[in-house]
C-alpha cells in the first residue's frame, strides 16, 4: 500500500492548499496574490516536513497560460517599438552575467562553496539549465538547484512588494489586443500554444512551454491574427499553478553548512536586486523609460514570474517580456563560453 504522499492525494492536497493560499492573499489585497500565496504556502509546509508535491504538468500549464496572455500585448506597433530597444535589452542581459560574477565571488568567499558552483548558482538563467551547465564543469548540482530556487522565491516576493508599496502606480500605455472572449477560439489559441510548446520541447529548448506559447502568440498578434482574449481568472489560475510548482521545490529545513549557504544565497540575491535597481534608475534617466518597468526588466527573477508581475502591476509588459526573453537566450548561449574564457584567463594569470 502506497503512502499518501506517493499517491494522487498528495498533489491534490497541495493544490487545495495553494488555492486557499491564493484566496487568502487575494482577500488581503497583496501584490500577485495568486502566485505569492500558493508559493509561500507550499514552501512553508514543505520546510516543516510536509513533502507536498505539485500536480504533474503544473508548471508547464501555468507557463502556457501566462505565455499566451503575454503574447497578446505584442500588436504590430508595440512589437516595432520594443524592437527599437534591442541594444538596451542585450546590454541588460550582459549586465546580469557581470552581476552573477559578483554574487558568485561573494558566495565563494563567504561559504565553503567552490567558485564554479558559486558562479552557476548565481546566474539567473533557470535552475535546470544552470545545473546542467554547472555539472559539465564539475560544479555541485544540489547547491546550484538550491540557490536558483531561493533566488526565484526571494525575487518573486521582494520585487513586487517593493514596487507595490513604494508608491509606484501602474500607467502602462500598452494593452493586450482588444478581442472579445470567444471560448471555441480561445481553445484553438491554447491548442496552438501547446503545439508551439511541444515543438520547442522536442527541440531541447529550456522553458519550452513559456517560450513556445509566448512566441506563437506574438507571431499571431503582431500579424493581426486574432482569436480571443484570455480572461483574468485564467491568468490567475496560471499564477496559482506556477506558485504551486515553485513552492514544491523546497524541502525540510537545511542542516549545518547548507543552512549557512542558504543565508549567503539570500544575501547575494538581495545584492543582485540592489544592483539591478541602481542600473534601472540610471537607464531610466538616459532613455526616458519608466524606472519601475526597467526594475522588472532587469530584476534577476524568472521570466514567467517577472512578466506576470508586470502584467498585474501594469508596468511595461512588452518591454519586460522582451528583456527577460533576451536575457534567457543570451545566458543560455553565452554563459558556458564566457566561463571557459574566464577560466582560461585565470590559468594564464596563474602561470
Amino acid at each position: 500500500m502506497k503512502a499518501a504522499r506517493d499517491t494522487w492525494v498528495n498533489p491534490g492536497l497541495a493544490l487545495a492548499l495553494c488555492a486557499a493560499g491564493g484566496a487568502l492573499f487575494a482577500w488581503l489585497r497583496t501584490p500577485l496574490p495568486w502566485m505569492i500565496g500558493p508559493l509561500l504556502a507550499m514552501a512553508a509546509f514543505n520546510f516543516s516536513g510536509a513533502r507536498l508535491r505539485s500536480v504533474p504538468g503544473n508548471r508547464q500549464l501555468g507557463q502556457l497560460i501566462i505565455g499566451t496572455a503575454l503574447g497578446l500585448y505584442f500588436t504590430p506597433v508595440v512589437a516595432r517599438e520594443v524592437a527599437s530597444y534591442w541594444t538596451l535589452l542585450v546590454f541588460a542581459a550582459l549586465f546580469s552575467i557581470l552581476v552573477a560574477w559578483a554574487c558568485g565571488w561573494f558566495l565563494s568567499r563567504t561559504t565553503d562553496t567552490d567558485p564554479t558552483t558559486a558562479f552557476f548558482a548565481s546566474v539567473p538563467g533557470g535552475a535546470a539549465e544552470m545545473a546542467i551547465l554547472g555539472e559539465r564543469f564539475g560544479a555541485r548540482v544540489d547547491r546550484i538547484a538550491l540557490a536558483q530556487s531561493l533566488r526565484v522565491l526571494v525575487v518573486v516576493v521582494v520585487v513586487p512588494y517593493a514596487l507595490a508599496y513604494s508608491g509606484v502606480h501602474g500607467s502602462d500605455a500598452y494593452r493586450p489586443v482588444a478581442v472579445p472572449l470567444d471560448w471555441p477560439k480561445l481553445a484553438v489559441l491554447f491548442g496552438i500554444a501547446a503545439a508551439c510548446g511541444g515543438a520547442l520541447t522536442r527541440a531541447g529548448m529550456p522553458n519550452a512551454f513559456m517560450f513556445g506559447p509566448l512566441l506563437g502568440a506574438i507571431a499571431l498578434t503582431s500579424n493581426e491574427v486574432q482569436f480571443s482574449s484570455v480572461p483574468t481568472w485564467t491568468t490567475n489560475l496560471g499564477q496559482l499553478l506556477l506558485g504551486c510548482a515553485l513552492g514544491a521545490r523546497f524541502e525540510k529545513h537545511l542542516p549545518g553548512t547548507l543552512g549557512r549557504y542558504a543565508g549567503a544565497v539570500l544575501a547575494s540575491v538581495l545584492i543582485a536586486i540592489a544592483l539591478a535597481a541602481a542600473l534601472s534608475v540610471a537607464l531610466a534617466r538616459l532613455t526616458g523609460l519608466p524606472a519601475a518597468s526597467l526594475v522588472l526588466a532587469i530584476a534577476p527573477g524568472g521570466i514567467a514570474e517577472m512578466c506576470i508581475t508586470a502584467k498585474v502591476l501594469q508596468l511595461g509588459v512588452p518591454l519586460v517580456t522582451a528583456a527577460h526573453v533576451t536575457r534567457v537566450l543570451v545566458l543560455i548561449n553565452a554563459t558556458a563560453p564566457l566561463y571557459r574564457f574566464a577560466r582560461y584567463l585565470r590559468s594564464r594569470a596563474a602561470r
